[in-house]
């Protein structure tokens, strides 16, 4: 924000939800002067235009949507300077029409949305955006402002070069999501898991992505069959039917989406609470993008995938086939990046690392927690195998007595002796390893070869027909001078049954929390929400309303206190709200004004919340303490607590400490780095925790004592102090 009121051009890379928009829209409201934005969708558009308007703030749209009469108003508003935001495409942009109103207005800023789809190094290219080159050229007075949700290292430098960007401030956000849960499992009956996932998300806002339109279809019919209200949306279908899906989604008449990727970018529902992939995306970038549309609003959601390693030859074969029925001579460099995507996207589904530890790592920055507690892999989702070590010598034994000629299908049907022609023509039913595993599934022999590449114990070279390849490694292991360890992957038989376990996220987040009436007051959310005729979550988020259910206001006083209700929110919809409250307090008996653990599931959770072990210091006993323990158990920041509780940043940076000795997190990255974490913790140990003043001195100044403080905390409660 400082770098828009500054002028200075900028490129920031935020995850989904993480407050990008935000980034241009306060400066324009603070500063009074409009602001073009450049955004690739309608529903983008039209979805922040209503926010803002929802908030209070002038807004406008251009596009081929709208009727003469709708733009010449639109032009007119922001020619008067009534509008703070107006909302265009890239191709709009290039007409000399609206150049020259964008010129008569004296814009002197620019924000770029979706900024990744001007490099070809990015996941989504798209050629309109390559003639945002000319704005520093035609509006050399303008800085030009980049976001994007996903950009790796080399695309944010081809984002500042292809928008000649000067002497940009490059902000890049924590890409970890700490309350998504991710889960990839192998694929073995696609309609039976996705059932299974659907009824454990009952009532639940979802979203699931198929790779083919067919497979779209063929799943929301099955779906349906079994009562659930699903709705399908692809390319294939008419543009009308696509925005009834979209609105019903939106407005929460809907609850479930069977889509292909062209759903999502649009979608601004902030209380999704499961991601299902019925097939591998086609890069990180499309995972990481996709799966963000899930807990928008803090809250934990769940993040499924289903994998199976034809996965990358389908997405290999069809980008193939886009490239080849080109009109325009597509860059070589294009196929060749669109392919490193598939692969790395591929290893991603292996069983090696954590989830939230691959998906940081792979956008250049560090994960220093030992667990995440919200993946499949950290949550024990997979057990080791037993006689790991054993079975990886006869995988990687195979694959050299086939003497490295094979790919993945071929050498795991040696290993369980399939009675195939092309083993037995090439004779390979008398190599020693035929047979050698035959009592397990193809799903679990699969999944460990593609285990062993993951740790670089057996490559899969060449692209079209990759085939299997022994390394330094490989004869390591078969000489066992180094162990093999491989892991099995929940739902990998296709009659056992998987249970989920939940993450730390999903536990906290509804501690407390009255959920009779959280659903009442989501009924009074989605009435407002029509009567106005905007989705339900321009209302309140279900974080907000969360808050309410939990603490039961019985004024409109103290129900501003609570976090995401403003002004203008609070005399808008404050009293409905507070109508469904008081209704529900006396046809259930309950008391206004309480502490979470007065409510009816916080006390029948009494007995099972760490807060209650003997062993764990007591919670903070102030109702405002505990208020703001609340708001940071849901990932708050400091200055979100300042603003929801009107306290100082020392009050507030007090209650987190008090919430850290209280709770006991694992990690407090959401409040400071891990970088300054492991320094200041370093010469914390060592000077001792008893005083900040000696750790600050030591430190020569480079952090404040609020920081130090926090770290402290943690430390402290590490100790059990």
């Amino acid at each position: 924000m400082q770098a828009v009121l500054n002028g200075r051009d900028s490129l920031v890379v935020l995850p989904t939800g993480g407050g990008k928009s935000l980034c241009y829209q306060a400066p324009a409201v603070f500063r009074g002067d409009t602001t073009v934005v450049i955004s690739p969708l309608i529903s983008l558009m039209k979805d922040q235009v209503d926010g803002l308007r929802a908030n209070g703030i002038s807004a406008v749209q251009l596009n081929s949507a709208m009727s003469p009469d709708e733009l010449r108003e639109a032009e007119r508003a922001a020619c008067a300077g009534e509008s703070r935001l107006v909302f265009a495409s890239p191709e709009r942009m290039a007409t000399a029409g609206f150049r020259s109103l964008v010129k008569q207005i004296g814009v002197r800023t620019f924000a770029i949305d979706e900024a990744h789809c001007i490099s070809h190094w990015g996941h989504d290219f798209r050629p309109e955006y390559r003639q945002l080159n000319r704005l520093k050229e035609l509006f050399p007075q303008a800085s030009v402002h980049a976001f994007t949700a996903t950009a790796t290292e080399q695309v944010r430098s081809d984002i500042v070069s292809q928008l000649a960007l000067r002497d940009p401030e490059v902000l890049v956000g924590d890409f970890d999501r700490p309350n998504l849960t991710y889960r990839v499992l192998p694929r073995h009956d696609t309609l039976s898991q996705t059932c299974d996932l659907v009824r454990r998300h009952a009532g639940e806002a979802g979203i699931i992505y198929c790779i083919r339109r067919r497979d779209v279809d063929e799943l929301t019919a099955v779906l349906r069959h079994e009562g659930v209200a699903a709705l399908p949306y692809h390319a294939g279908l008419d543009a009308a039917a696509r925005k009834r899906a979209q609105d019903a989604f939106s407005e929460e008449t809907c609850d479930l989406i069977v889509a292909t990727v062209a759903f999502g970018m649009g979608i601004d529902r902030s209380n999704v609470r499961y991601v299902l992939h019925t097939g591998m995306p086609k890069s990180i970038e499309s995972y990481q993008q996709e799966t963000g549309r899930a807990g928008r609003d803090g809250l934990e959601a769940e993040c499924v995938l289903l994998y199976s390693g034809a996965d990358a030859m389908l997405w290999k074969s069809i980008v193939e086939k886009s490239v080849g029925d080109a009109e325009t001579q597509v860059a070589p460099d294009y196929l060749r990046n669109a392919m490193r995507h598939i692969n790395d996207m591929d290893a991603f589904c292996r069983p090696v690392v954590c989830r939230h530890r691959a998906l940081v790592q792979y956008f250049g920055q560090s994960y220093t927690a030992a667990s995440c507690q919200a993946c499949d892999l950290c949550l024990g989702d997979a057990a080791p195998v037993p006689d790991a070590h054993i079975i990886a010598k006869k995988i990687l034994s195979c694959v050299a007595r086939v003497r490295e000629g094979f790919g993945v299908n071929h050498v795991v049907a040696v290993l369980r002796g399939e009675n195939l022609v092309a083993i037995r023509d090439r004779g390979h039913d008398q190599l020693s390893t035929y047979g050698l595993l035959r009592e397990h599934s193809k799903v679990d022999v699969r999944s460990w070869v593609q285990q062993l590449i993951g740790q670089n114990l057996l490559l899969q070279v060449g692209d079209e027909y990759p085939v299997l390849k022994l390394n330094l490694s490989s004869w390591e292991v078969m000489k066992d001078e180094r162990t093999a360890t491989l892991l099995h992957t929940p739902g990998s038989k296709p009659k056992a049954e998987v249970r989920a376990k939940k993450s730390k996220a999903d536990a906290v987040s509804w501690e407390g929390v009255d959920r009779d009436l959280f659903e009442a007051l989501r009924e009074t959310r989605k009435r407002l929400a029509q009567e106005r005729g905007v989705p339900p979550y321009l209302i309140f988020g279900d974080t907000t309303l969360r808050e309410l259910a939990a603490r039961r206001p019985a004024t409109l006083e103290r129900m501003h206190q609570l976090y995401g209700v403003g002004d203008a929110k609070l005399a808008d919809f404050g009293p409905r709200m507070l109508e469904t409250v008081a209704r529900h307090c006396r046809e259930r008996g309950v008391a206004f004004d309480c502490s979470p653990s007065e409510s009816p599931q916080g006390q029948s959770r009494k007995s099972e919340s760490p807060a209650n072990d003997p062993e764990r210091p007591p919670r903070p006993t102030s109702s405002a303490q505990v208020q703001a323990g609340i708001l940071y158990e849901q990932g708050a920041s400091i200055d979100d607590v300042m603003g929801a509780m009107k306290r100082s940043r020392g009050t507030a940076v007090e209650y987190l400490a008090a919430h850290i000795r209280a709770a006991r997190p694992a990690s407090i990255s959401s409040w400071i780095s891990d970088v300054d974490y492991q320094q200041i913790a370093v010469v914390a140990e060592r000077e001792g925790l008893e005083r900040l003043k000696p750790i600050h001195t030591a430190l020569g100044g480079r952090f404040d004592y609020d920081q130090i403080r926090i770290v402290v905390s943690h430390l402290l409660a590490q100790r059990g102090e």
